[in-house]
């Protein structure tokens, strides 16, 4: 299923307690992140994640101390993909999906991984993934 470096958790768990205003460390608190993916209207996979309940039918994943949702239909998309936040060009940081499932991107706007790469704009190296189950 879908991994999750150490550095996209704590950017997460980071906007979670801006946004919600919770105290580091409280994880009852901390609210589900839900990723998303669909195949848009070039065959290419967009992306999408944000805060949310669970829905019936969601497939639910413990990833880096956060809880994670993905739709039925986002559950075959997803396989294999880590979730990384990356420096794209010095100082411009952003989160980054790497599908093994998705063809390499036409155009040279990310840079070239043995997976390809993610959502638009995407490239770099990550770091290591944390464990999700």
């Amino acid at each position: 299923m879908l991994t999750m470096t150490d550095t996209a958790a704590e950017q997460i768990l980071g906007a979670a307690q801006s946004q919600f205003d919770m105290k580091p460390g409280n994880e009852e608190e901390m609210p589900m992140l839900r990723v998303a993916a669909k195949i848009d209207e070039d065959g290419e996979i967009a992306y999408g994640m944000g805060f949310d309940e669970e829905r019936e039918n969601d497939h639910k994943i413990e990833c880096n101390g956060l809880t994670v949702l993905i739709s039925p239909h986002s559950q075959k998309l997803l396989a294999g993909t880590t979730l990384d936040f990356v420096e794209i060009n010095p100082g411009e940081f952003q989160f980054v999906f790497f599908n093994p499932n998705e063809p390499p991107p036409m155009t040279s706007g990310c840079a070239s991984r043995s997976n390809g790469c993610g959502s638009c704009g995407s490239g770099g190296s990550g770091s290591s993934n944390g464990g999700c189950s």
